[in-house]
């Protein structure tokens, strides 16, 4: 006679604690806002919630774990994704929030491949998710390894526990076709309906499993589910489906098998077997945590996990404005070519945004500043962008770019300062130096006869307020001289091909007497005898839409057409020596990368990151 099923209402979840300090609270949690998730975890660590858990140095079951020592990290987190594609945003603050845990109550995060379905995932996902855990900053090495997990590495345990259901009278092999298991299964306000094949004996089940897994039947021609309880409210106890019949190469496995376990059935064992303490998901698996908590009772009842096991706790995904992070959809933006590749700068891939320009500090930071809560709501894509701005101010060197270029020539140039000559100027190369840095970073320019301006920098007859170039006005070429304006020169067709002024002598910045000429504007310029020709890539929201998915919309239809411009561009000779990836702020415009793709230093390539401030919709 099979045992009785565990009650899952025993294992229910602790409501969170209050908001107080405890003795086990990490040193930094002075400066990180408090959430629920860490106040449940300062409880179990004052409770001592895991303090009895051993660790044998690498996954295993209940007899491995109890022949290791007492577990060296107060508390175990994982990041679990399945590589079936690049990783976006919002994988981003899963990877933020599990390892910063970690992190801060002396843990240790998982990376783990949950590769359970092999006809969606590929090694060049591995590889990518890899990369980008690196990049954000975050390591899973601990004490004996460094290498991540993969769920299929778990195949053996999870037949092996399957087996032990079934013998326990959990689990069955169920015949039906999966249209009729639909109609069985019941509704909201219907009970399901037991299966015709559910009164099988643990021995039958047993035989036609190890049927299953030998390969005599075919695909889809049954499945085995646990026998939980075809009455609950809640659909997914209705004898969830745990092992599948499905011929398909794996890319860890090969051939080896040709079931597969269900993600709802593996996820729990993959837990436990790591020896976690929080297993921390987003919302939509809050009505699984049920099955989680009834498998791990099964599990431990039958001595193949260990005890105490994981608890799952939910909170709310990234709902990010103007960005969708449906793997699904971004699939079919690269597939239909509306974007160029999984890292184009628009997309909210790790790859695009890292391309974009993107930090790991500035997406800590995001993280950090949206919290965790237990509620769904929209971030304003604005938050993400302020972030970035944060993190760049500090880092990001100045340069001076020219992005619509028309020409000055400075009349008096050859009488004033000679014919020919190159007047060097310099400038910080940052704005903000380290404290203590003895000597300022400098770039270093020159300035002629014709230096490159912004076309909207001049206007003929200029409208109120403005205090740019015009003719009689003065300002000022920025850390180069003070020009009085004389007017200009036109094409046949009206169009203004240079624009005409005198320098005025002894006003160059930086020099004794250079304030005494006032002036109201100074304007960006770059010399044409050392101006680099550059390709800038005006990089706007993918959307125009806020929310491009919700509500079953089309997303395509809110598509930005606008949401790339490409200019040529004049910039300033420090500007032609960039690295691959890294961030300038070009004064007055924004925020720019040099492309981690494209850039070379015989063909600049600059993709523009964030404004200097928001102005989406102003």
């Amino acid at each position: 006679m099979p045992v009785r099923p565990p009650k899952i209402g025993g294992m229910s979840h602790p409501n969170p604690p209050q908001n107080k300090p405890t003795a086990n609270a990490a040193a930094t949690d002075a400066v990180k806002p408090s959430n629920f998730l860490r106040q449940i975890i300062e409880s179990d660590l004052e409770k001592g919630t895991y303090a009895s858990r051993r660790w044998a140095g690498s996954p295993g079951d209940a007899a491995h774990h109890a022949s290791g020592q007492p577990d060296p990290a107060k508390i175990r987190t994982r990041f679990p994704p399945e590589p079936n594609g690049y990783l976006h945003v919002g994988h981003a603050k899963s990877i933020c929030l599990n390892f910063g845990l970690a992190r801060d109550y002396g843990g240790v995060c998982h990376l783990r491949f949950d590769d359970t379905n092999p006809e969606k995932e590929d090694t060049e996902y591995v590889n990518s998710i890899i990369d980008a855990v690196q990049w954000l900053g975050f390591s899973w090495a601990q004490p004996g390894n460094n290498q991540p997990y993969q769920a299929s590495d778990y195949f053996d345990f999870m037949y092996r526990a399957a087996e032990a259901l079934i013998e326990a009278g959990y689990a069955y092999v169920d015949e039906q076709s999966a249209e009729e298991m639909g109609v069985n299964r019941g509704d909201f306000g219907k009970p399901g309906v037991d299966s015709p094949y559910r009164a099988r004996t643990p021995a039958e089940n047993l035989a036609i499993f190890r049927q299953m897994k030998h390969g005599q039947h075919a695909d889809g021609a049954m499945v085995l589910r646990a026998k939980i309880d075809m009455a609950s409210p809640n659909i997914n106890l209705r004898d969830p489906a745990i092992y599948r019949i499905r011929r398909a190469t794996h890319h860890n496995t090969g051939d080896a098998w040709c079931i597969y376990p269900m993600y709802t059935y593996a996820h729990p064992i993959e837990d436990a077997l790591e020896q976690l303490t929080h297993s921390i998901c987003t919302l939509e698996f809050e009505d699984q945590r049920p099955f989680y908590d009834w498998l791990m009772a099964c599990l431990i009842e039958v001595d193949l996990l260990a005890n105490p096991p994981p608890r799952q706790y939910e909170f709310a995904r990234l709902n990010l404005t103007y960005v969708i992070t449906s793997k699904r959809k971004l699939a079919q933006l690269v597939n239909e070519n509306k974007v160029s590749a999984w890292d184009d700068p628009r997309m909210p891939t790790i790859v695009g945004l890292r391309r974009r320009g993107y930090t790991p500090a500035s997406l800590q930071q995001f993280a950090e500043r949206i919290g965790v809560t237990k509620s769904d709501s929209w971030i304003d894509y604005a938050t993400l962008e302020g972030c970035l701005r944060e993190d760049l101010e500090l880092k990001a060197h100045r340069g001076m770019a020219v992005l619509n270029p028309v020409k000055l020539v400075l009349v008096n140039w050859d009488e004033v300062m000679g014919a020919g000559h190159l007047e060097p100027c310099t400038q910080p190369a940052l704005a903000h130096p380290p404290e203590g840095e003895p000597t300022p970073a400098l770039r270093h320019f020159t300035i002629g006869k014709e230096v490159w301006i912004e076309r909207e920098d001049f206007e003929e007859v200029p409208p109120k307020g403005y205090k740019r170039l015009f003719p009689g006005n003065k300002v000022r070429l920025k850390g180069g001289y003070v020009i009085e304006c004389t007017g200009c020169s036109k094409d046949d067709t009206g169009a203004i091909t240079q624009v005409l002024a005198n320098v005025v002598p002894d006003t160059k910045s930086g020099t004794p007497g250079s304030d005494l000429v006032k002036v109201k504007a100074a304007i960006t310029w770059v010399g044409v005898a050392g101006g680099v020709n550059a390709e800038v890539r005006m990089y706007d929201r993918l959307f125009l839409d806020a929310q491009p998915d919700a509500g079953g919309k089309d997303f395509l239809e809110s598509l930005n057409p606008n949401s790339l411009r490409v200019l040529t561009a004049i910039v300033e000779p420090s500007l032609a020596n960039a690295m691959p990836g890294q961030n300038f702020q070009f004064e007055r415009h924004g925020y720019f990368v040099a492309d981690r793709s494209d850039h070379s230093s015989t063909k600049p390539v600059f993709n523009l990151s964030v404004g200097l401030k928001d102005s989406w919709g102003k």
